[in-house]
């Protein structure tokens, strides 16, 4: 684990920008902080017995355990992204084996895959470390592409092989928004009634998000608007994409904004944006866990340990990131996913 001279060496000249900023907009003090006691978010809630328990065995493992940060390995790009694109650069991840091992190794509070990937170990691994199955996927082959989740498999399958909780994404802005709501809702609900806890996957998708000046698809207002969506529809778990902007409703001209509205909530920080996500997330009530990103070679380390250090420093509950780790060999893996914990375990990064 890293220390905190070794994470200000990665950062440079930037450590200041990211390590001494004070969010103002929406102080801290509004907001639920992780802490050991984040399963206690839903102690008035409807979730039962059951779900509290999963939601526990997921936050209280690995290196972070305890801590009420999460950082989960996802390895479903064989599906989103093709296996051979995902998987040229280590070709070790063909076999579903190794995800979990990477996972395990790592000390991850949990391993997100496809149905096929866990259940072809579960009996090995599943009381071993959290399962979490992502139900819902992209499919790639239909050509022209086409953006939409479909799923693959039932809420039951993924209780017998062992999960601990499911994992979905809805494509908010697409198409087929309203029906991934519908179907993603009804999900949940049958995943809470069998005891397992929830993530969702809140990415947006609409070519017009897209502009000539820019692409608002990862807008602070869009992605914390998907973020609310998400918790009204019952996750216990947002993930989402770190922003890299703002202004997604004033610049498509589309829903409802203002500039008081832009003004009075955040800055264009990158802590502050993230800290506007985390509020749609109930004030941090329901955590957040921002996506690590496409692996970009050597500059991977810095970009990882900075979106660690934007997500806890906004009040957000942790990292979900794949690539970065796995398209490298495993030690290599290994080290850059105990980078990002050194940050969530280090108590000089604090909430901004």
């Amino acid at each position: 684990m890293k220390k905190i001279n070794e994470i200000t060496e990665i950062l440079g000249d930037d450590t200041s920008y990211y390590l001494d900023h004070v969010s103002k907009k929406i102080p801290k003090e509004r907001l639920q902080i992780p802490g050991p006691e984040s399963v206690d978010n839903f102690r008035e809630s409807d979730r039962s017995p059951q779900v509290l328990k999963n939601l526990a065995q997921l936050y209280n493992h690995g290196n972070l355990g305890g801590t009420g940060y999460i950082n989960i390995l996802p390895i479903d790009q064989g599906i989103e992204h093709s296996a051979a694109f995902s998987f040229y650069k280590n070709q070790d991840y063909f076999d579903p084996e190794n995800i979990v091992k990477l996972a395990v190794e790592a000390g991850c509070n949990g391993v997100a895959s496809t149905f096929g990937a866990l259940a072809l170990h579960s009996r090995k691994y599943a009381h071993k470390i959290p399962f979490v199955v992502k139900i819902n996927h992209n499919e790639l082959l239909t050509y022209p592409n086409k953006y939409d989740q479909i799923s693959y498999g039932t809420v039951k399958e993924a209780w017998n092989l062992g999960a601990t909780a499911i994992g979905a994404t809805i494509y908010f802005g697409s198409k087929q928004s309203n029906r991934q709501i519908q179907e993603i809702a009804e999900a949940f609900e049958e995943a809470h009634q069998l005891g397992m806890a929830t993530i969702l996957w809140c990415y947006t998708r609409n070519s017009e998000f897209k502009t000539d000046s820019d692409d608002y698809h990862s807008a602070a207002d869009l992605t914390g608007q998907a973020n609310h969506i998400g918790v009204t529809i019952k996750a216990d778990i947002i993930k989402q994409k770190l922003p890299t902007n703002n202004f997604g409703f004033r610049e498509v001209d589309f829903a409802k904004y203002d500039e008081e509205m832009y003004e009075s909530l955040t800055t264009d920080h990158p802590i502050d944006l993230c800290r506007l996500q985390v509020a749609n997330c109930y004030m941090g009530k329901i955590g957040l866990i921002n996506s690590g990103g496409g692996s970009k070679g050597e500059s991977d380390y810095k970009e990882a340990v900075r979106t660690a250090i934007i997500n806890k420093r906004a009040g957000g509950s942790g990292l979900i990131m794949g690539r970065k780790a796995f398209q490298r060999p495993l030690k290599e893996g290994v080290d850059i996913l105990e980078s990002v914990q050194s940050v969530y375990l280090n108590d000089k990064i604090t909430v901004a």
